[in-house]
C-alpha cells in the first residue's frame, strides 16, 4: 500500500513537472542498469551453481562423467517445479513470447517474469542444460521496461518502447555490446527507428553495458579481441563459408523447430520431461561438450586449443587425429541443435543465441581446418573464421544479419573484419530466406497470424482483436417464425440485417431490409410467408477462431458490409467492415504517430 502511494505520488509530480519525453529517457536508463544487474546476477548464479555441480558432484574421473546423464534433468526437473507450483503458468520464457506480447497483449507481461525467467534460467544452464543465459535475461528485461510502462500508466506505444528498453539493456549487457542491444530491438523485436525510440533504446543499451562493465570488466560472457588480419586473397573461402553458414543455420532453424514439435506432441509433462531428458543425457555421454551453453567451447577455440574440447569425453586419447576432430566437430554441429530443443521441450528455460554462436564458432574452425589441412598453399585464420562462424549462423537463424554483425564486432574489436563479417552476415541470412520466410522466434507466431513485423498493415490487423470489431445488437429471428414475427423484430431493430437462428441457435441464414420492403407492406402475406422462404445464405461466415487477416480477406473476397461471427456454427454477431475501418485507424494512429 505504501509503495502504491509512492508510485502515485511520484506519477503526479512527473504530470506536473516534467515532460514525457524526458521521463521516458529516464525510465530507459533505470531499466538499462536492471537489466544489466539482471544479466550479472544470472551470469554469476550460473557460474557458482555450475562450479559446484562440477566440482562437488559431477567431479573428473570418466566414471563420474556418467553423471551428465542426469544432472541436467535434476535443473530441468526443478525448473518445471518451479513453472508448475510457485509461478503456476506455463507459458514459455522466450523472445517468442515477448513478440506475442508486443502483437496481442499491448507489450504488457506478467509480473513474475521480471524474476521467473531468471530463476528458470539459472536452474536450467547452472545444471548443464544446453541453452543460451541471454533469452531469460532478455525475458526479464522486457518484463520490467513492460511493468515499469504499466505503473504509469504509459500507452501502447511507449510501454512497447520501455519493453523493447529492457530487451536491449538485457542485450548489450550480456555482450558488453551496447550498438548491437541497439539494433535488435529494431531487428529482432521489430520496433520502428523513430526519433521517438533511438534515444531511450541508446540509454537503455549504453546503462546495461556500463552496469556490467564496472561489476565485471573481463567480460559477463567472453571477452576477445581479434588478433589475425583480412586478406583480400582469401575472399573466396569467405565467400563459400558464408554460402556454407546459410545452410547450416537453415539446418539448425529446421531441426530445432522439428524436435520441438515431436517433443510437445507428448502430451503429459512428465513424459515429456523424462524423454528430452534421457535423450539429452544419452547425447551428453557422447559428446559432455555440448554441456551448457557453449561459451567454454569457443573459448578453447579461439585459442585454437581444440585438443582441450575432448578433455573429458570418453575418446580423448583419440583427440590429435585429423578425421576423429573433423567427425566430431561435425557430429557436434549437428547435435548441439538437438541438444537444445530438448532441453528447452523437456521443459527447461533458455536461449537459441548461444547455442547458435557454439555452431557457428564449430562451423568456422572446422572449415579453415579442412581446408588448411588440403595442403593447397594456403593458411586460413581458424581464429577469424570461427568468429565469421558465429556471425554467419546467428545472422541466418535470427534472420537478423545487422545484429550479429554488430554483436561479433563489438565483442572482438573485429573491425579490421568488417568486410568478410558484412559479406558472411548478409549471404547467409540470403540463403535462409531462400529456404524459409520466418526464423525460429517468429515461425509459430507467423503461423497462428500473431506476428507483427514493420509492414503498418500487417501490423495493425495483428494487432486488432476480434472482440474489439464484434457487434451484438443484431436481433434475431426464428426460422421457424412467420412474416409476422419478422415485422414486429424490425420495427424494435435499429439495424438493417437480421441473423436467422434455428432452436440451437445455430445461424441458418440473414435477412437483409432491403430485401423484404415490398412484402412488408402486404398485410394478407404476414401468416403466409415464413422466414425460411425469406432468408439467403451470408456470403461469408467469421469464425471466432479467425485472425484480423483472414478477416480482412473475406471482407474483400465477399464484397460485404457486414459478415455473421459464428463459434462452432452457433451464431455470436456481426462484424461490420466501417467499425474495423475505425478500429483500423485508431491503432495505425496509436503506433505511428511520433
Amino acid at each position: 500500500m505504501h509503495t502504491n502511494r509512492l508510485l502515485t505520488k511520484l506519477y503526479r509530480w512527473r504530470m506536473k513537472n516534467m515532460k514525457e519525453s524526458t521521463f521516458i529517457i529516464l525510465l530507459s536508463v533505470v531499466i538499462g542498469i536492471f537489466a544489466g544487474f539482471v544479466a550479472l546476477t544470472l551470469k554469476v548464479s550460473v557460474f557458482y551453481l555450475r562450479g559446484f555441480v562440477i566440482n562437488n558432484i559431477i567431479g573428473s574421473s570418466k566414471i563420474n562423467i556418467f553423471l551428465l546423464l542426469i544432472i541436467p534433468s535434476v535443473g530441468i526437473g526443478l525448473t518445471l517445479l518451479l513453472k508448475y507450483t510457485i509461478i503456476v503458468d506455463t507459458v514459455k520464457h522466450n523472445i517468442s513470447s515477448i513478440l506475442f506480447a508486443i502483437s496481442k497483449k499491448n507489450s504488457l507481461m506478467r509480473r513474475h517474469k521480471m524474476f521467473s525467467s531468471m530463476l528458470g534460467g539459472i536452474l536450467t544452464a547452472g545444471f548443464g542444460g544446453s541453452v543460451g543465459l541471454e533469452s531469460p535475461i532478455i525475458s526479464s528485461g522486457a518484463a520490467i521496461g513492460s511493468n515499469l510502462g504499466r505503473i504509469f500508466h504509459f500507452n501502447y506505444k511507449t510501454v512497447t518502447l520501455l519493453l523493447a528498453c529492457g530487451s536491449s539493456g538485457a542485450i548489450a549487457a550480456i555482450f558488453n555490446t551496447p550498438i548491437a542491444g541497439v539494433v535488435f530491438a529494431l531487428e529482432v523485436l521489430l520496433l520502428d527507428l523513430t526519433r521517438f525510440s533511438l534515444i531511450p533504446l541508446l540509454m537503455a543499451s549504453v546503462s546495461g553495458t556500463l552496469v556490467t562493465t564496472i561489476f565485471y570488466p573481463e567480460g559477463i560472457l567472453f571477452d576477445f579481441q581479434i588478433q589475425d588480419s583480412f586478406h583480400i586473397s582469401d575472399i573466396h573461402f569467405y565467400l563459400i563459408f558464408a554460402l556454407i553458414c546459410g545452410l547450416v543455420a537453415h539446418y539448425f532453424t529446421h531441426t530445432y523447430l522439428l524436435v520441438e514439435q515431436k517433443i510437445e506432441s507428448i502430451k503429459k509433462p512428465f513424459r515429456r520431461y523424462l524423454t528430452g531428458s534421457i535423450l539429452f543425457g544419452l547425447i551428453l555421454l557422447v559428446f559432455p561438450m555440448l554441456w551448457g551453453e557453449g561459451f567454454a567451447t569457443i573459448k578453447d577455440l579461439l585459442n585454437e586449443n581444440h585438443i582441450a574440447i575432448f578433455e573429458y569425453t570418453l575418446y580423448p586419447e583419440h583427440a590429435e587425429h585429423l578425421l576423429v576432430i573433423i567427425l566430431a566437430f561435425l557430429l557436434m554441429i549437428l547435435l548441439k541443435v538437438i541438444a537444445t530443443a530438448l532441453t528447452v521441450g523437456a521443459g527447461g528455460i533458455g536461449g537459441i543465441i548461444a547455442p547458435s554462436l557454439f555452431t557457428g564458432a564449430l562451423s568456422g574452425y572446422l572449415y579453415a581446418l579442412i581446408i588448411n589441412s588440403l595442403n593447397i598453399g594456403v593458411e586460413l585464420s581458424l581464429v577469424n573464421f570461427t568468429m565469421i562462424g558465429m556471425t554467419g549462423v546467428l545472422s541466418g537463424v535470427l534472420h537478423a544479419p545487422l545484429t550479429a554483425l554488430f554483436l561479433i564486432v563489438e565483442i572482438t574489436f573485429g573491425y579490421e573484419l568488417i568486410v568478410p563479417l558484412m559479406l558472411t552476415s548478409t549471404i547467409s541470412y540470403i540463403t535462409v530466406k531462400y529456404f524459409r520466410d520466418n526464423s525460429i522466434i517468429t515461425q509459430q507466431l507467423a503461423m497462428k497470424g500473431h506476428l507483427i513485423t514493420h509492414h503498418k498493415d500487417k501490423a495493425v490487423l495483428t494487432m486488432m482483436k476480434l472482440k474489439s470489431v464484434l457487434e451484438t445488437d443484431f436481433l434475431p429471428v426464428s426460422v421457424d417464425d412467420s412474416l409476422t414475427e419478422l415485422v414486429k423484430t424490425v420495427a424494435k431493430s435499429k439495424r438493417n440485417l437480421f441473423p436467422v437462428l434455428d432452436d440451437d441457435d445455430f445461424l441458418v441464414g440473414i435477412i437483409l431490409l432491403d430485401d423484404i420492403r415490398e412484402i412488408m407492406f402486404q398485410t394478407d402475406m404476414y401468416y403466409k410467408v415464413m422466414i425460411a422462404n425469406l432468408m439467403s445464405p451470408p456470403p461469408a461466415y467469421i469464425r471466432l477462431e479467425d485472425n484480423m487477416d483472414s478477416v480482412m480477406k473475406k471482407f474483400n473476397e465477399s464484397k460485404a458490409w457486414n459478415l455473421p461471427v459464428i463459434d462452432k456454427g452457433k451464431y455470436i454477431g456481426f462484424v461490420s467492415k466501417s467499425k474495423m475501418f475505425n478500429v483500423y485507424r485508431e491503432l495505425l494512429v496509436n503506433i505511428t504517430d511520433d
